[in-house]
């Protein structure tokens, strides 16, 4: 297993969010955290990133290894050079500088020396980026803004991906847009692991989900076999 987590606790204060959270993502992978708003999707993402901060009175125990190496009381910038990319939801590029300064600010070699994804290969992976690496930011479209934060991850040449409900807000020929980079990506060899509320587009594009609620994992299954009646009792689909 790249990503294993064990018994994580997490907590914004006193309030304990995350309750003995298990998953595990296999290289090669994509694994998809799937439950309505507001059940610890986005905080288990964080939380693996190591962004619950103890200044700010927050908590995380258990165990998260990645590679087989220890995360929890890691700081954020040292798990990211270990390989892990996060593309937060909400975007948060940076709306003054432009798409190829957001991309160059991003770029750095893998853990193990690799330079796969560069400025060269992102934009022929992302030609709408290439047509417009000029522009600021502030100045793209919501789908523009997301493949911008996705190529950006990408520029830190990870080992994992982490994608924080990326299709939120977009409509829906984008989030088919998106499906199909994400299917691309498993095909360069990125492991994905998606927190996601568009559960249509999450099964599309992983093979293994979990279900949260009240801050803890309540199914686990292979995506293909993720029956109507389980969308039901958990997702009310």
């Amino acid at each position: 297993m790249i990503l294993e987590l064990k018994d994580v606790q997490a907590y914004y204060d006193k309030s304990h969010i995350l309750n003995g959270v298990n998953l595990s993502v296999e290289e090669g992978t994509s694994v998809c955290l799937l439950g309505r708003n507001g059940v610890g999707k986005s905080t288990t993402m964080k939380t693996i990133m190591g962004m619950l901060n103890p200044k700010e009175h927050c908590k995380t125990e258990g165990s998260i290894t990645f590679n087989g190496k220890e995360l929890v009381g890691m700081q954020s910038h040292a798990i990211a050079r270990l390989g892990i990319a996060y593309v937060p939801q909400g975007r948060h590029i940076f709306p003054t500088l432009t798409t190829e300064e957001n991309l160059r600010v991003a770029a750095r070699k893998g853990v193990d020396g690799s330079d796969k994804w560069n400025l060269e290969s992102v934009y022929k992976f992302f030609p709408r980026l290439e047509e417009r690496k000029d522009s600021k930011g502030d100045k793209l479209s919501g789908g523009e803004k997301q493949m911008l934060a996705v190529a950006r991850g990408l520029m830190q040449n990870p080992k994992m991906m982490l994608l924080d409900e990326i299709t939120e807000g977009l409509a829906p020929i984008i989030v088919d847009q998106l499906a199909v980079m994400v299917q691309n990506l498993l095909a360069e060899g990125v492991t994905i692991l998606i927190a996601e509320q568009n559960v249509k587009f999450a099964t599309k594009v992983s093979s293994d989900c979990y279900i949260l609620e009240r801050g803890a994992v309540v199914h686990h299954q292979a995506t293909q076999d993720l029956s109507e009646e389980t969308r039901k009792q958990y997702l009310g689909l």
